[in-house]
């Protein structure tokens, strides 16, 4: 996955009022499943501005950020710095080529960022091995959709949103339990008329 139109986009990120709305929406759902408490440890993967930790800061001991997007990266530092922000740890890697650098953790999640990703095999493993026993994988990103959801000119080489059962059977074959499924948050295209379902699928490591 290219880093390049998310290092373009990152100064305007923010300004996009929908994507602070679906991130604090996402984050009430994760809480009210898992119910987190203070002495957990998490982690965002695909982490771009922060949003969804932000909305999650007070539920865990410590979050760490993490992003291949240094452009991303450097406005999450500014926006931790501004707020005073004491328990977020930033990270500038890609968890897929670096995923030792990463202590094991309670919870992960992740918001729209999976559908980026090309080896969801690859990466589901890569969480299962980050997770602590009975920990959390949250996910929240695209239903399946039609490949409208992409403007063309992004380049864009990931995947058209996601099957359920497709999901499902890939986190099951990394070792996972699929606990939660729902439909939270719907995004709609003005121009089009088009709408995205957003899912929160979340998943539990019982194994070591």
């Amino acid at each position: 996955m290219s880093t390049t139109h998310f290092d373009k986009k990152a100064k305007d990120w923010d300004k996009d009022v929908e994507k602070s709305t679906r991130a604090k929406l996402i984050a009430t759902k994760i809480v009210n499943y898992i119910k987190p408490t203070n002495q957990m440890n998490a982690l965002e993967f695909g982490c771009g501005t922060g949003l969804l930790s932000f909305a999650l800061k007070d539920a865990f001991k410590t979050i760490t950020l993490v992003d291949s997007s240094e452009g991303m990266i450097n406005v999450l530092k500014e926006k931790i710095e501004n707020q005073q922000i004491k328990n977020f740890k930033p990270l500038l890697i890609d968890l897929i080529k670096t995923p030792s650098k990463i202590e094991k953790t309670d919870v992960i999640f992740t918001l729209m960022t999976l559908h980026h990703i090309n080896n969801i095999e690859q990466i589901s493993n890569i969480f299962h091995s980050l997770l602590n026993t009975n920990g959390y994988l949250c996910i929240a990103d695209l239903d399946e959709e039609d490949g409208s959801f992409h403007p063309k000119e992004q380049n864009f080489d990931g995947h058209f949103g996601f099957n359920k059962n497709n999901l499902e059977t890939i986190l099951k074959n990394a070792g996972f339990e699929i606990v939660h499924y729902s439909i939270p948050y719907t995004i709609e295209n003005k121009e089009t008329d088009k709408k995205y379902p957003v899912f929160l699928m979340i998943a539990k490591k019982n194994t070591a």
